[in-house]
């Protein structure tokens, strides 16, 4: 038996299904959600969505079956090129919603900040576990200068959802690092005494407005809370069963849910009006399923470069999923974060199951002597 056929039969098969499944639903969910709209380019969005779902598979499978070890020489350079791109979107970049967050490079239109996120924890867990025996001040010193120079560059778009994803991820990675809980501790306690000074004094009007909607969902319906309200009205009128798929008569059809998110930011309000909570209980198992699968990988890692990848990624999956479906539900302000997997996103679906191709490598070679 050759090493590859080796691998490919080692593959983590759950993995493998669970992110395929969920995939193909988002594929779905998307043309439910744009198919009746007589703009010609928002039937296109499944179709793209389709394509890109079809590279990023690509990429889970090859980069599956490359040892994970070799990251180490290939973190800093995409970490780089991650800092590039996100200096290039500074100047050239698209502004979309208020931030100048997406890059065009011929025919690709992608958000550096996704890179860079995937790219930084990559060098953080590559940093963390050569460096055990440093002391942890100094860990943690060098771990922040790591993530705060595309942290800074992507707030500076501003782009307040994906800044907020590094918070859950860098915790995690430094817990499960071995950083003392005191100090962690001390950096919560730090973050959320700041964060009336960063409301008051760092957000942009509209991101104030999205905090006051939050708060207050009957301040501003047809204005600020309009989306936010709607969001919950749909999900709402989907019942335990929902309206059916391409029902018609649907918030999404009569308009209601903003026509220019309800495809990303806003499809499990879709799914939630079509599928009802049925749906919704089955997309959230499939999600935990995908996510205690990767604990899993986590747990079976030969050496702490391949935990702290695999929690690093977990982490990241998870912490979109709470972001996405909490601000649909109000249970956070919007902040405009892609659902993996299932929002219009293409990159990003791209990103993310690169990601799981990580996470799938150390789960094939945890068996495997480095040579």
């Amino acid at each position: 038996m050759t090493p590859y056929l080796r691998k490919l039969l080692g593959l983590n098969w759950l993995l493998l299904v669970n992110m395929l499944a969920l995939a193909i639903f988002g594929v779905i969910a998307i043309y439910s959600a744009t198919y009746m709209r007589e703009d010609p380019t928002a039937a296109e969005f499944w179709q793209k969505q389709a394509n890109w779902v079809a590279v990023g598979f690509l990429a889970f499978m090859v980069t599956s079956l490359i040892d994970y070890r070799w990251i180490k020489w290939g973190a800093l350079p995409m970490y780089v090129a991650g800092i590039i791109f996100l200096i290039l979107t500074r100047f050239i970049g698209q502004k979309v919603y208020g931030a100048r967050s997406w890059l065009h490079l011929g025919p690709i239109n992608f958000q550096p900040a996704q890179l860079a996120v995937i790219a930084g924890i990559m060098v953080l867990a590559l940093f963390l576990s050569q460096f055990r025996e440093m002391h942890p001040m100094l860990r943690l010193a060098l771990a922040g200068a790591i993530v705060g120079a595309p942290c800074l560059l992507i707030l500076m778009q501003p782009d307040l959802g994906e800044t907020m994803i590094w918070g859950p991820v860098l915790l995690a990675l430094l817990f499960v690092a071995g950083i003392p809980v005191r100090y962690l501790l001390c950096i919560i306690l730090i973050v959320v005494s700041l964060i009336p000074l960063a409301i008051n004094l760092g957000l942009k009007p509209y991101q104030k407005e999205r905090i006051t909607a939050f708060i207050n969902p009957d301040i501003d319906p047809q204005g600020s809370a309009w989306a936010i309200n709607q969001s919950l009205i749909a999900i709402g009128s989907g019942g335990y069963s929902g309206k059916g798929f391409k029902a018609p008569n649907t918030q999404i059809e009569l308009g209601f849910l903003p026509a220019t998110a309800v495809h990303n930011d806003y499809i499990f309000s879709a799914i939630g009006e079509q599928w009802g909570f049925v749906g919704g209980a089955i997309l959230l198992g499939a999600f935990g399923l995908l996510l205690l699968t990767c604990l899993f990988v986590a747990l079976c890692a030969d050496d702490q470069f391949g935990l702290l990848l695999v929690v690093g990624l977990t982490a990241l999956v998870f912490t979109h999923i709470f972001q996405n479906i909490g601000m649909t539900i109000s249970m956070l302000p919007i902040t405009g974060v892609p659902l993996p997997l299932i929002s219009y996103s293409g990159s990003f679906v791209l990103m993310i199951m690169f990601g799981l191709g990580i996470v799938n490598s150390v789960w094939i070679h945890r068996k495997v002597v480095p040579a």
